[in-house]
């Protein structure tokens, strides 16, 4: 059995991830600033403790690591972007990278593989209409561009210590559990399904059972090396993602309106603009590597979400 060391695996991802860990029979050691104090029930998952401010770590976790998945940093649209929080986002992820690096080099370990996130902010807004940006167009401009390239920089030495690094830029990721689904949902609850701007803004999506297997793939794959988009084969508008959410959860009942970008302005503040957006992002390296989308298309992965969350 191996082992598997997650960051971030209190998080979203990082709770469904370390679950289909688990069922794959991997043994899972999530770091985390708080060990919880209730016994856990499964075996093969166990707390480490670390703490990316003071540069603490619990060198017998990585000690006893495979393989890494490094998920942790703070999230973007949690709060409102002022400069402190921006600082904050891009320290969480950038110092996390170097204390695992600092670990790796100054103690003995048989850690084989990194595989750490990154996000499809890197390639900012669509440019040419049809056109879908892939892994070696350059970062764009803008805070979460250049947040994700000083990410991706800041686990790349990784590779000097002889460790397999893959990369996944992460699409917007659809779950029951919380993140942009769950803010769709909630006005269609009203009967309202809130189309953002004018709706064309093409979001490239993916299902978070399928961003698991995609990381569990980058362990046991030992052919993938660098960068790779995780998101669906088929992006989709921002109308069309709500609309078919709306029909999912309310049948006809609902009335499409459309929410002002100005309006959007006043709330997010710059959030807005990666709300806003248009970003187009392909998948076709991955599928190269003979990987297979459970759920290609949004219909599909609404679907599969929609029962699973109400039947």
């Amino acid at each position: 059995m191996q082992t598997i060391l997650v960051t971030g695996g209190s998080g979203m991802i990082g709770k469904a991830l370390t679950a289909h860990l688990i069922d794959k029979g991997y043994s899972v050691i999530v770091l985390t600033r708080q060990i919880p104090k209730k016994k856990l029930a499964n075996l093969n998952i166990e707390y480490a403790f670390w703490n990316v401010k003071k540069q603490t770590i619990d060198v017998g976790a990585i000690q006893k690591a495979d393989h890494i998945i490094h998920l942790a940093g703070a999230g973007v649209v949690d709060k409102k972007w002022t400069d402190e929080y921006k600082e904050e986002i891009l320290k969480s992820r950038t110092e996390s990278s170097t204390l695992i690096i600092n670990t790796l080099k100054n103690n003995f370990n048989k850690v084989v593989t990194v595989v750490s996130a990154s996000a499809i902010g890197w390639y900012g807004e669509d440019i040419t209409k049809g056109k879908l940006f892939i892994e070696t167009d350059a970062a764009a401009n803008g805070f979460l561009a250049t947040t994700c390239q000083l990410w991706e920089q800041s686990i790349q030495p990784v590779e000097a210590l002889n460790k397999r690094l893959v990369i996944l830029r992460t699409g917007i990721v659809l779950s029951n559990s919380g993140g942009a689904l769950a803010a769709f949902k909630k006005p269609i609850h009203l009967g309202v399904a809130g189309i953002i701007g004018n709706g064309k803004q093409v979001v490239s999506w993916i299902h978070i059972d399928d961003l698991c297997r995609l990381y569990i793939n980058a362990i046991e794959n030992e052919k993938l090396t660098g960068c790779y988009n995780a998101v669906a084969p088929e992006p989709v508008t921002n109308k069309t993602l709500t609309i078919s959410l709306a029909k999912k959860m309310n049948g006809n009942l609902f009335i499409p309106l459309k929410v002002p970008s100005f309006v959007l302005k006043l709330m997010l503040g710059d959030r807005s603009i990666e709300v806003l957006k248009s970003t187009s992002v392909s998948c076709t390296k991955i599928k190269q590597t003979g990987f297979t989308f459970l759920f290609p298309t949004i219909d599909m992965a609404l679907q599969q979400l929609y029962n699973s969350k109400y039947n």
